[in-house]
């Protein structure tokens, strides 16, 4: 049954203020909720009608998601249901329910509903001409008012008045709900300084800002994520990271996580027992007991301090086996990680490939990678279990010495956290910038020395030097910023980490020599409290090392999430190849918008036929070879062989039936008899000396001292470049495609070169589907069928009578060629004449 007492307690009056070294509960308890209430209900209503009068709806694409946001909004509807709690603990507990208990919970209810009010209409409207950002001044000043509501009843603390004593279970009630109220109120202060439910920058600008971008037809501003906080989609870095986290299919490495947790949890109930022994055994010394107690009681101190190891378990026996245990998990999420990235990378489009720095993509998959062997283990074994050790000493702490001491380990972790919370985002942004000047240090060396001929030919070493000085000198700025930044916070935690330290030694000792504590208590606490630090010490640099690893990561996220530009249908079939008919249909592309490269390209390559591309240069040849073979989709018409859409069917599938040797042939840093078998990898020795053969290049490369064993070195640069052609030729041999497309094959051979491995290709192209793009016209005389491009557009079509016959563009080009040749043959023929003339009698 519930009695409805007095409105104070008895024995004293509202009109009492200080009673018993403290505040009189009735007094307090009217103040509080009687002020709050008249911030948020007066001045928030009257902010309320100004929101909703002069304010207008915020366009959604300019409202922040933020997971922060939601954290403000159940804060405070935990803090409004503890207040409906307490009023019922209170007339259920002690069955007596005080006037001023009743005006507490009810005014604050009404006070907190008021402040999530406004809290929702300012993320909903706003004020345009408010040229600020963030909540407003009466939201900020109730839950600062709040906050320091909260801290000013430690100056009760010695008041019999109040529940620090926790002597009975109403007591701790009522100092756990004061401990909710305490920590609620200030993450709410600390968030509504960040306003993370609201945009960033004033909604005016932004929306100025979104005109202009309109008008010139260019993205929105403000998207700049260089000072954004590296636990920005926190959980979409976590969600693509969890299969790799979890080794799904195997079961002796699931088991093997799970056992790595059990000893996680194991070394937590470790660290509790063992400053309790040492008590005991302080103790035992002190009051003189029997050498068999002793005697056990040191052996299972010095069983579970073996376990343990140094300070917090750091190389215990626990300890070492979960890392051994860990090391099988750990290097499957690695290549795991590594293997899909490699996938993917290799799925993107060729655009993609062309337009990336390969220096900086190495260097991101490189930091990514590594990044990811370390923040598992940071988050799983450094950082939680920390959490856990804290929890448990605050309640350890409360439960067998008293409420002081667990106020101090709770303020002590409170301040560390926060501050290096704080601090280490205010870093993010040196570091994310070291890592950007990182990445363009590497991608100026790795790009001079892909190009060593180029700067040699240009006498250009010290430029080149000069360059890589300047972007070192750039990275060494702002390393000295991560370090500088990094010694800053290391200070304050010590500051944090000794005041506290300070604080529950002098207690302890104090409670001692009043003999309220034996002495095994103040080494319990010395011990307890030195073993929590240690890890505590390191929590910033675990909690540092995860931004770190997240912000390594970011670049190889970035690269997780570029599109594949050419995808296969979700109903994509097989090619199914008959004859080779290859059909061009009112074909559209261009490579960006608004320059068409291709403009209503159509023809037919009969099975068997050979179709020779001419043109000059950038009227769309070799763009026709791309888009056969898939590297980029077409805008508009179709590409059909044997009379299937290629957009239908699977990329692999095409490309199988399809040999290519491009214009710029590129070979890997590999022997020569590995990069032909590179065309078929399950051929014999004998099949690629055969293709090399045909290729008109097996004599070459014998007359190599170490033959087909020869390494080609990077790119191919150790092979001159008719030798890497016809290597690459080789290699298309060895594939033996039903389609083949020539891109320029013979561009980089010498005229007898190219006369002898005509027939080789003739031989190779008979009876197969062949489009050769030609720069020498003499080299296309017999084929079946010339298209000439100009501009985009097919110009003149037919056999080589045929244009010559025409006198149009073919003609003029055929005409040119020949003049050159002829040129070039007397040129050749006055040089050996005076050659002739120079030789002695």
């Amino acid at each position: 049954m519930v009695i409805l007492g007095s409105y104070c307690e008895s024995n004293s009056s509202i009109g009492e203020v200080w009673v018993q070294n403290g505040l009189l509960p009735c007094f307090y308890f009217t103040l509080v909720p009687t002020t709050l209430l008249t911030v948020s209900l007066f001045f928030g209503t009257l902010h309320f009608v100004c929101y909703r009068k002069y304010g207008t709806t915020m366009e959604p694409k300019f409202v922040p998601r933020s997971k922060l946001y939601v954290l403000q909004l159940c804060l405070s509807t935990l803090l409004l249901l503890q207040f409906v709690g307490g009023m019922v603990w209170q007339a259920v507990g002690p069955g007596l329910l005080p006037g001023y208990v009743l005006n507490y919970g009810c005014l604050s209810v009404v006070g907190w509903g008021c402040a999530m009010a406004l809290l929702r209409t300012e993320r909903k409207r706003v004020l345009v001409r408010d040229r600020t950002r963030g909540h407003s001044s009466v939201l900020l000043l109730f839950w600062a008012l709040a906050f320091a509501a909260e801290n000013l009843s430690f100056i009760s603390w010695t008041s019999p008045l109040w529940w620090w004593s926790l002597e009975t279970m109403h007591h701790k009630v009522q100092f756990g709900l004061w401990l909710l109220r305490y920590i609620g109120t200030a993450l709410l202060f600390i968030l509504g300084l960040k306003a993370p439910g609201l945009p960033q920058r004033p909604y005016m600008l932004l929306i100025n800002e979104d005109e202009r971008d309109l008008e010139h037809g260019q993205a929105l501003l403000g998207q700049n994520t260089e000072n954004q906080s590296t636990w920005q989609g926190f959980g979409k870095k976590v969600r693509l990271l969890v299969p790799y986290m979890w080794p799904s299919g195997n079961f002796i490495l699931q088991g093997l996580v799970l056992l790595c947790l059990c000893l996680l949890g194991l070394e937590r109930a470790i660290n509790v027992f063992v400053p309790i022994y040492y008590k005991n055994i302080v103790n035992e010394l002190s009051d003189g007991s029997s050498w068999r107690t002793l005697a056990i009681t040191v052996s299972i101190y010095v069983l579970l301090k073996i376990l343990q190891g140094g300070g917090a378990g750091a190389s215990g026996f626990v300890s070492n086996l979960r890392s051994f245990l860990w090391i099988r998990v750990q290097q499957y999420t690695n290549r795991e990680v590594q293997v899909r990235l490699f996938v993917h990378l290799h799925m993107l489009s060729l655009r993609w490939h062309l337009g990336r720095k390969t220096g900086e993509v190495l260097r991101s998959i490189d930091r990514g990678t590594s990044s990811i062997n370390s923040l598992l283990s940071y988050i799983v074994f450094s950082i939680l279990p920390t959490i856990a050790d804290i929890v448990i000493a605050i309640i350890y702490f409360i439960s067998f010495f008293n409420a002081w001491f667990g106020l101090i380990v709770f303020i002590c972790m409170f301040l560390y956290i926060t501050l290096t919370i704080i601090i280490t985002e205010w870093r993010t942004k040196y570091r994310r910038e070291m890592n950007t000047q990182d990445n363009a240090a590497k991608s100026k060396a790795v790009d001079s020395l892909l190009n060593f001929e180029t700067v040699k030919y240009y006498n250009a070493e010290n430029y080149e030097v000069n360059r890589f000085n300047d972007a070192i000198l750039k990275y060494q700025v702002s390393e000295w910023k991560v370090n500088a930044s990094l010694a800053l916070l290391n200070q304050a935690q010590n500051l944090i980490i000794g005041g506290g330290l300070l604080a529950g030694s002098l207690l302890c000792a104090y409670f001692v020599t009043e003999n309220k504590f034996q002495v095994g208590d103040y080494v319990l606490f010395g011990t307890y409290i030195i073993q929590l630090y240690t890890p505590l010490n390191w929590f910033g640099t675990y909690y540092r090392m995860i931004q770190t690893s997240f912000i390594d990561m970011e670049n190889m996220f970035h690269l997780f999430t570029e599109e594949q530009e050419v995808k296969d249908d979700v109903n994509a079939v097989n090619l199914l190849f008959k004859l080779g008919k290859v059909e061009f249909e009112n074909v559209y592309f261009s490579y960006v918008d608004g320059k068409e490269i291709l403009k209503d390209i159509s023809f037919t390559v009969m099975p068997g036929q050979t179709v020779a591309l001419v043109g000059p240069s950038g009227s769309g040849k070799s763009t026709i070879i791309r888009l056969l073979f898939r590297f980029y989709d077409i805008q508009g018409g179709c590409i059909r062989i044997d009379g299937q859409d290629i957009s239908k069917v699977k990329q692999t599938s095409l490309r199988s039936h399809i040999g290519v040797v491009p214009q710029d042939t590129v070979l890997f840093n590999d022997n020569i008899r590995d990069n032909i078998r590179y065309g078929r990898v399950s051929a014999t020795d004998e099949e690629v000396e055969e293709a090399a053969q045909t290729s008109d290049i097996h004599d070459s490369i014998l007359g190599f001292p170490e033959g087909y064993d020869t390494q080609v070195g990077e790119r191919g640069l150790k092979l001159s470049g008719g030798e890497k052609q016809r290597v690459c030729i080789a290699r298309t041999i060895l594939k033996s495609p039903q389609i083949i497309l020539l891109d320029e094959a013979t561009s980089a051979l010498d005229t007898q070169t190219e006369r002898n491995i005509q027939a080789s290709l003739s031989a190779v192209c008979s009876n197969r589907t062949t489009i050769v793009v030609a720069h020498r016209l003499s080299t296309i005389i017999s084929a079946d069928q010339i298209l000439v491009l100009k501009d985009g557009q097919i110009a003149e079509r037919g056999r080589h009578e045929e244009l010559l016959a025409k006198g149009g563009v073919y003609s003029d080009m055929w005409q040119k060629q020949q003049q050159a040749d002829s040129n070039s043959a007397s040129d050749t023929e006055a040089k050996d004449r005076r050659t002739e003339k120079l030789q002695p009698k």
